[in-house]
């Protein structure tokens, strides 16, 4: 991807200017000293990505041990500003209440949510040629829309839409409802479902569902294709009822993935992911997030996040100083 070309120069160029600057006030970075245990909670979009950074850093730091547990962006939050966790993973804005809790937020990498349906759901092929609009979508998760011939503009259809979304407190749901035309979770209908896991689940068993999931629990892992019986049900973004070529990425992770690194994918539902602490960070948990955004950096694609741009990543350190 475009961030490639200037990750190698860059990444090194910012952690000689790091060391001299937020992070050496830690007076362990660098060392090779660092130790303790630093405890994370909360989104399940971010719960892959710091899994792999926590891994990487402990290969630099051995002496580091990490305590990562998802449970959605709504407990990270209220981890972090409660004290039982020492960083917060939250996947959507951090909200004014928050802020004056003493929440502090580094943006780290970005994502996307992505519409799920079935992969047999017998309207597929319509669905894909034709897409869905932001209207649509709204219509849908606000009960306007019961039956698949209501979206599908054909009144001979009356197999009805069966409407999932997420039970817990995340931001998966906050970021989809905000692009269904600025609502917020709670104004979501449909069978309420635990988690990124099980909400995928629940539509993969329902030939007619529909949810929607953060990129890394819409595709496998390993192969970068839908996971077993789901696909992704494509935005009309332009509102032409077809899908053109430039809106035509679903088939693997990747092309999501190069979609939103160009803007071609909505935002929302392409937003950036946050680490969230009490106050700004300091000591290992300073230390660790300093690391996220320089040579951090390096496993985001590979994992199936969006880098951060240079300038994201600049204005990103700069709040730390």
């Amino acid at each position: 991807m475009r961030h490639k070309s200037w990750f190698r120069v860059f990444a090194g160029m910012m952690l000689v200017s790091l060391l001299l600057g937020a992070c050496s006030k830690t007076g362990q970075v660098g060392d090779g000293k660092l130790r303790g245990t630093l405890t994370i909670s909360g989104a399940w979009a971010l719960y892959p990505m710091v899994v792999q950074w926590g891994e990487e850093f402990r290969k630099i730091y051995p002496d580091v041990q990490f305590d990562i547990s998802a449970g959605g962006a709504g407990k990270g939050m209220a981890d972090a500003l409660g004290g039982a966790a020492d960083i917060g993973m939250v996947s959507r804005e951090v909200k004014p209440e928050e802020i004056a809790q003493g929440a502090f937020w580094v943006t780290v990498v970005a994502d996307a949510v992505v519409p799920t349906i079935n992969a047999h759901n017998p309207y597929l092929a319509q669905l894909q040629t034709r897409g869905l609009t932001a209207g649509d979508f709204e219509a849908i998760w606000m009960g306007r829309a019961k039956t698949w011939g209501d979206v599908l503009g054909d009144a001979g259809i009356t197999d009805e839409i069966h409407v999932y979304t997420r039970s817990d407190a995340c931001g998966a749901a906050d970021t989809w409802a905000l692009y269904l035309g600025g609502h917020k979770q709670e104004d979501l209908q449909g069978v309420a479902v635990y988690g990124d896991p099980g909400l995928a689940e629940a539509v993969a068993k329902d030939p007619l569902g529909i949810g929607y999931n953060n990129l890394n629990f819409a595709y496998d892992m390993n192969t970068g294709k839908p996971i077993a019986n789901l696909a992704i049900a494509p935005i009309d973004v332009n509102g032409n009822r077809v899908i053109d070529d430039n809106e035509n990425y679903y088939a693997d992770k990747q092309g999501v993935m190069q979609a939103i690194a160009e803007g071609r994918y909505p935002s929302p539902p392409a937003r950036g992911l946050n680490l969230v602490t009490k106050g700004k960070p300091t000591g290992l948990a300073l230390a660790f997030i300093c690391w996220t955004l320089t040579e951090g950096q390096a496993f985001a694609e590979p994992t199936g996040y969006i880098p951060l741009t240079e300038a994201q990543v600049q204005a990103e350190l700069k709040k730390l100083e």
